[in-house]
């Protein structure tokens, strides 16, 4: 590691030691402080209740399957799908794959049971440090998240992706209008000030063919 690699990971260390979020995840038994940002988003719109089947995509390392596991529970399910092998999670069914491959695809809609009640993607690609670059692969990544959702959804079904900010948010947004009435974009109070992230809030699925423009 780079003296500058080193100076940036002891800084790392030194704000998640700090970070009341990072603290409180600790304290509470979630894997990520990202658990809070599902939980704001789910207190202002929510797009979760029990009994739901839930999609988690790019779950790892499975705070955002926690927070769904607790509030669909015994009677809900929720599968988590990742390119990396995520950790057991008591009522969640956990699947390596890539979500843009058809076999993965099949595989998590069957272990849902079907269609599903809920999308959700917290996916972010390996960050560059190049911020134009960055932005267009986290829009990539936010259509294929809403392919999934697209073949897998129940009519009236929500969908939550996370995405970073830049010049191709607003045909993002316009797309996701098509397919969904309701459009937030949101900031959730646990998202770090020096982030680019918004999560892009959709709800009532119109179904595969989308609704007028």
């Amino acid at each position: 590691m780079s003296r500058r690699n080193k100076k940036g990971a002891s800084h790392w260390r030194k704000s998640q030691g700090t970070d009341p979020y990072f603290q409180k995840a600790k304290a509470e038994g979630y894997r990520a402080r990202s658990a809070y940002k599902l939980l704001q988003i789910q207190e202002k719109f929510r797009v979760l209740r029990a009994g739901q089947s839930v999609l988690d995509l790019g779950a790892a390392p499975g705070s955002w399957s926690q927070v769904a596991a607790k509030i669909v529970g015994s009677t809900g399910t929720v599968v988590a799908v990742d390119l990396q092998a995520i950790e057991p999670i008591p009522r969640v069914t956990a699947i390596q794959g890539d979500i843009t491959s058809p076999g993965t695809q099949r595989q998590m809609i069957e272990a849902a049971g079907g269609p599903v009640d809920v999308v959700l993607s917290d996916a972010a690609p390996n960050t560059s440090g190049i911020r134009e670059r960055d932005h267009a692969l986290s829009v990539e990544l936010v259509y294929a998240a809403l392919d999934v959702a697209r073949q897998s959804l129940k009519p009236g079904g929500h969908f939550v992706a996370k995405v970073f900010e830049g010049e191709d948010l607003p045909p993002l947004i316009a797309r996701l209008r098509g397919h969904f009435p309701l459009v937030k974009p949101h900031y959730p109070e646990a998202t770090r000030q020096e982030s680019r992230e918004i999560f892009l809030v959709c709800k009532g699925f119109a179904g595969q063919e989308g609704t007028r423009s």
